[in-house]
């Protein structure tokens, strides 16, 4: 094997020499150089950076993906996919895939009869909500969890590796104040002995080693550059929150109009399997059939408008047939049949039962 054995020892001495202040550091028998308080701030804004990033990536995914399961094997493929520089399939959602369960199902019940025909229109509506989910996984992804992912696994790297190079820088200078105060106290001590002349030399020329030593590793001494960028760091994660935000806003948007159409699809359906309600008192009607001759005057009553709900045939002279969504004027008489009121069109005037219509004023 070819290596430098020399290299080897030194590296070796390096580290047991780092590792012995560390130690001494931590059990209190040896000085430590405090950091500047603003590059402190700065790291411990790092690491709280850092430590949030991760549970509010990982809670997020959760989010995206409940299945643990589902989420494991996402998270692989997304990881494969990237390795070969392709891009990710998109994938069929839970509410994609109950949409065309329920289309199958009424392929099989048969599309016309009243419960396939509903299960089309729910199945159709599921799948535009799975849609409007997939759509809002992507944009998520792209727009909030990358950032998030990016910063863990590039900014937050060069960090860590910026500041393990200060942290041995640091350990070094330490080690050279401790060489040069040893070198002192020596120097001193010699100064004290009868024989100050032999050892003031050598004891001399380890207080200048010492401390070229030192102003050699106060120069290397400097702060991590990217430590500075935690503000900016913050900024573009508030960007990205911003478009997760509004992503969600959208995603929920679509889901809520959507189940309203759902709601209105499925009441018409309803209505036309059930039919209109039929008229009231029929077959027994107490209210005269006939009207006496002159206009009614509805001012004492209070007109009103109404919407038609049904389409409906007169079944004699006294009432007024009606078709489905017309608007007419309405107005009850004294002593009429309160299942009934009075039904104006133009110069068309009759009864018209209560249950046909949606009074809109």
């Amino acid at each position: 094997m070819d290596f430098n054995v020399k290299k080897l020892a030194s590296d070796a001495g390096v580290f047991f020499t780092r590792a012995v202040q560390f130690t001494e550091e931590k059990l209190g028998q040896a000085e430590k150089t405090e950091l500047d308080p603003h590059l402190e701030n700065l790291l411990a804004k790092a690491d709280s950076t850092k430590n949030w990033t991760e549970k509010i990536l990982r809670q997020t995914e959760v989010l995206l993906q409940p299945n643990p399961i589902d989420h494991t094997g996402a998270r692989i493929e997304e990881f494969i996919y990237d390795k070969l520089d392709r891009k990710l399939p998109s994938r069929t959602t839970n509410a994609e895939l109950l949409g065309q369960f329920m289309l199958d199902a009424a392929k099989e019940f048969g599309a016309d009869t009243p419960y396939g025909t509903t299960l089309i229109t729910v199945g159709e509506y599921q799948r535009k909500l799975g849609g409007a989910e997939r759509e809002f996984l992507h944009t998520a992804a792209v727009t909030f969890l990358s950032p998030l992912r990016n910063f863990l696994e590039g900014d937050w790297r060069t960090i860590s590796k910026e500041r393990r190079l200060l942290e041995n820088r640091r350990l070094d200078l330490d080690i050279c104040k401790a060489r040069l105060k040893k070198a002192k106290q020596a120097e001193a001590k010699a100064a004290a002995t009868p024989d100050f002349q032999e050892t003031r030399p050598r004891n001399y020329v380890l207080s200048a080693s010492a401390s070229a030593l030192l102003s050699e590793e106060v120069d290397k001494v400097r702060p991590p550059q990217k430590a500075r960028s935690v503000c900016v760091t913050h900024l573009n994660h508030l960007r990205c929150l911003q478009d997760f935000a509004e992503a969600q806003a959208t995603y929920f948007a679509q889901c809520h109009h959507y189940m309203q159409d759902l709601q209105r699809e499925l009441n018409r359906c309803a209505n036309s399997a059930v039919g209109p309600p039929p008229p009231p008192g029929a077959g027994s009607d107490p209210v005269p059939t006939a009207f006496p001759s002159g206009r009614l005057s509805p001012g004492a009553s209070g007109s009103r408008k109404a919407k038609v709900l049904y389409d409906y045939d007169a079944h004699d002279a006294s009432e007024l047939s009606l078709l489905a969504d017309e608007v007419i004027t309405v107005y009850t008489v004294p002593g009429m049949d309160p299942d009934w009121l009075v039904g104006e069109r133009g110069n068309e005037k009759g009864k018209v039962p209560v249950t046909y219509l949606e009074l809109l004023s």
